[in-house]
């Protein structure tokens, strides 16, 4: 593994992102400290997804680098992991749990070697650690939405990266998956991986993340929750779209995703 030691796991410099000549994203610039659950907070339309598709060269950038522990993103694919919207996958492409599971550790065998029985074992290790050892053999267009989204993370488990993204991981799932999300984000951080997560709940933003990218086409602030979420910070990021129930920082409750 190169030497990551000291370095910033994400460190974004000018990044600009434009769709037909409009800008979505303009001059990002930030750094982020290692062992972190990052929520990325901000209304619709204000460039979340854009950020981590830009981010990872899904998209390209109008200007802006983007180094992972230092070294450009080509050089540290393997060091990432990627959970990506739901509605963005096919899931009738005829495959089971177990098979989408495994192909995260393509990356880490090469693309001419298959996965073996060593892979299988992680692989099943993985969709048990989100519940879903049961259904590793079921085709992934019969599972629910919130086992969909189950499977997806243990996917991004198998690839044992330092660095996670993770678009909007609890839209759409149940009380239950989403219990199991935050505690296997709890359990990533304590391992010392960085994970950024696409978060529109502002309710549970205190509770789930210890830092907050608050975000609208420009970065409107960013650092620990304490610190960026507040009731000021929140107001220039969304606007007349942000909705407070009273005057307390702790009750804000509606925003628009």
């Amino acid at each position: 593994m190169m030497e990551t030691q000291g370095k910033s796991p994400l460190s974004v410099r000018g990044m600009t992102v434009a769709y037909q000549k409009k800008p979505v994203l303009t001059d990002i610039t930030f750094d982020i400290p290692e062992g972190k659950l990052i929520g990325i907070v901000g209304p619709n339309g204000a460039g979340k997804s854009t950020l981590i598709k830009a981010t990872l060269g899904l998209i390209p950038r109008v200007s802006g680098e983007v180094s992972i522990y230092g070294r450009p993103y080509r050089e540290q694919r393997k060091l990432i992991g990627y959970v990506p919207q739901r509605e963005s996958v096919d899931w009738d492409f005829p495959t089971s749990a177990l098979d989408v599971v495994m192909m995260g550790r393509y990356g880490h065998l090469g693309w001419f070697k298959r996965p073996g029985a060593a892979e299988r074992k992680l692989a099943l290790e993985c969709l048990g650690k989100v519940g879903m050892a049961d259904f590793a053999d079921r085709q992934i267009s019969q599972l629910s939405g919130g086992q969909q989204q189950r499977v997806f993370l243990a996917r991004a488990l198998v690839q044992d990266a330092r660095l996670y993204f993770m678009d909007e991981p609890f839209v759409g799932v149940d009380a239950a998956t989403e219990k199991a999300i935050i505690t296997l984000l709890g359990e990533l951080k304590n391992q010392g991986k960085t994970v950024l997560v696409v978060h529109h709940d502002l309710s549970t933003v205190k509770e789930y993340f210890d830092w907050v990218m608050l975000l609208n086409v420009r970065l409107m602030g960013v650092g620990p929750t304490e610190q960026v979420f507040t009731r000021e910070q929140l107001q220039a990021t969304y606007g007349g779209r942000l909705t407070l129930l009273n005057r307390d920082d702790d009750a804000i409750i509606v925003g628009s995703r």
